[in-house]
């Protein structure tokens, strides 16, 4: 049996806008949102609708007998959803129909297969469950960004769990074997690789509208008797290309869309051919013998090698520098940022920057929005040192630029700082026992403050009244006797006297009060012995004024009488001995 089988890439990358030297620290959105959905919406209407289209009928007219496959960068996706919706939708309908395989490959078309297994890694898997959100398919056939491949690669593949995987039928591979056979991979058999027969792809991809081609125009029957001529043996022919081939590259008056509608007709009904995906014929179809693959290949220009992208100094220096940043990127989670990472990550970056003048320059331009590769690697180094800064406020590692880089490195780093770490947790729990302790001790403490000071005060404030008390009586003898003499006066300092010790005595059990007490026992019986003593000290004192003040108004008024016999009494005076007189009259 006799097997065909289509495949399509779908993919449109975020050009990058112009971004100049002076943009560096200050903008940080690279794209060019115009041309990106010009472009989309441009392609989406001469391409993948029209196509979609076509093969739905095609499905529904045939059946299972018409199958093909596709695989769609996540990039790709990104903007199907952003600028046009109702072509996502109709490859989802594509999908339901059960006759279309999705593939996986790298979620950025990007060439991270080349410089990082982890990174690779990250994106097959970021790019497996876009897959699964919108076809509802999880892919079991690996095709890589821009069909490249090595034994190293195939290996990396089949240890992501895929058992076959697409790339070039190049000739300085096969030497004199044929691409229509199953091979597998030199370093596992186990891991199947479908071969690209490049002379018939390209019949359709770039020489279809060349009018100058010998075997112009061509046709669905034409190509069929091509197919025909293939030896018996050769049991496989995989026909793969871009799917803008159809109404983008070559444009819809070229008759290309006709030529697909005629071509299922013409296989199925002039041929042994049957269709199938590339899951099915890693299955039904046994391989015949290993394909050593030393060194990368793809699918561009006439070398079929990895210059298209990383064939000059600009292309490398731009590359390298992106893939420096993978360690940093580990430490990130700003989803900006990882977003920037993946698209910068692109593919078609570094086409932009390709120098092949002279071998498949006319293809290159066809594709470069630059004036001059020169322009697209300045422009990309300028969003590239923009990215990196934002990177770098980002992460601020401890080591800088001596972080350790390889595993033995690491290891010792490691090994250095486990015991200080260890000794440093040990310092830790001392001190938070400690904390834990003068916490408890504080916690006492101002509770027996709390509860001290109530009993303190109170006898403070029994002192206080005393005090006013014996202000109180100071005052009465001064209201008998208006003018005093001089033993009056001493009788007022006594009173004073008494006055400043009971208020020293006051202030002293306040301060004593004030002072928290260490055990409640001694402030309350140093409390009741300051009354106590205050409350003697106070009556003595009011015993002692009460003497004094009958004796000083008994002799005050005998030597008034003495005075005012022997001289005239002063004008001050004249009240009080008219108030004497009065009072020994009324005695008589």
């Amino acid at each position: 049996m006799k097997t065909i089988c289509f495949y399509f890439q779908v993919h449109q990358p975020l050009r990058l806008k112009k971004y100049r030297f002076f943009d560096i620290g200050y903008d940080h959105y690279y794209y060019d949102d115009y041309s990106n959905r010009t472009i989309m919406k441009k392609v989406a209407e001469r391409c993948y609708l029209p196509m979609n289209k076509i093969i739905l009928e095609l499905i529904k007219e045939y059946g299972s007998r018409f199958k093909i496959s596709f695989s769609i960068s996540g990039v790709a996706i990104m903007q199907f959803e952003e600028y046009a919706p109702e072509v996502l939708e109709s490859f989802k309908a594509l999908a339901k129909t059960g006759n279309v395989e999705f593939l996986s490959e790298t979620f950025a078309h990007s060439l991270s297969s080349l410089k990082s297994k982890e990174e690779f890694t990250r994106q097959v898997r970021a790019h497996e469950k876009l897959i699964q959100e919108h076809f509802g398919q999880t892919p079991k056939v690996f095709r890589n960004t821009e069909l490249v491949y090595s034994d190293e690669i195939g290996q990396m593949v089949y240890q992501m769990g895929y058992h076959s995987m697409l790339t070039e039928g190049a000739r300085h591979i096969l030497g004199w074997k044929s691409p229509n056979f199953l091979y597998y991979n030199a370093l596992n058999p186990k891991m199947k690789v479908l071969l690209k027969n490049f002379k018939l792809s390209d019949d359709i991809a770039f020489r279809f509208s060349n009018q100058f081609w010998a075997e112009w125009p061509l046709t669905a029957e034409k190509y069929v008797d091509w197919l025909n001529k293939i030896p018996e043996n050769e049991e496989v022919v995989n026909i793969f290309m871009d799917y803008e081939t159809f109404g983008e590259h070559q444009a819809a008056d070229t008759g290309i869309f006709e030529f697909m509608k005629a071509l299922p007709k013409v296989i199925l009904k002039k041929s042994k051919y049957v269709f199938m995906t590339p899951s099915e014929i890693s299955d039904k179809v046994q391989p015949v013998a290993a394909i050593n693959v030393p060194f990368p290949i793809s699918w561009a220009d006439n070398e079929r090698d990895l210059t298209a992208w990383l064939g000059n100094e600009m292309q490398d220096e731009a590359f390298n520098k992106i893939y420096e940043l993978e360690n940093v990127i580990d430490k990130i989670e700003d989803p900006d940022l990882l977003k920037d990472w993946y698209l910068l990550q692109t593919s078609d970056h570094f086409y932009y920057m390709c120098t092949k003048f002279f071998s498949d320059g006319d293809v290159h331009k066809y594709f470069n929005p630059y004036e001059n590769p020169y322009n697209a690697f300045i422009n990309y180094m300028n969003v590239l040192s923009d990215f990196i800064i934002r990177l770098n406020r980002h992460v601020k590692t401890y080591f800088g630029e001596d972080e350790p880089k390889t595993k033995n490195e690491i290891l010792d780093v490691i090994g250095k700082y486990e015991s200080e770490i260890e000794r440093l947790r040990k310092k830790m729990e001392i001190i938070i026992k400690e904390e834990e302790e003068k916490k408890k001790i504080i916690e006492s403490a101002k509770e027996t403050v709390k509860k001290s000071p109530k009993k303190t005060t109170t006898s403070a404030k029994k002192s206080k009244e005393e005090t006013t008390k014996a202000e109180k009586t100071e005052i009465k003898p001064e209201k008998k006797t208006e003018t005093k003499t001089e033993k009056t006066e001493k009788t007022e300092t006594k009173a004073e006297k008494t006055e400043t010790k009971a208020e020293k005595k006051a202030e002293k059990t306040e301060t004593k009060a004030e002072k928290p007490e260490k055990n409640k026992i001694k402030v309350e019986k140093t409390a009741k012995k300051d009354d106590d003593n205050v409350k003697k000290e106070a009556k003595k004192d009011d015993d002692n004024v009460k003497k004094e003040a009958k004796k000083t108004n008994k002799n005050a008024e005998t030597e008034k009488s003495k005075k005012e016999i022997k001289e005239e009494p002063p004008k001050t005076t004249k009240s009080i001995t008219k108030k004497s007189s009065t009072i020994k009259k009324t005695n008589k």
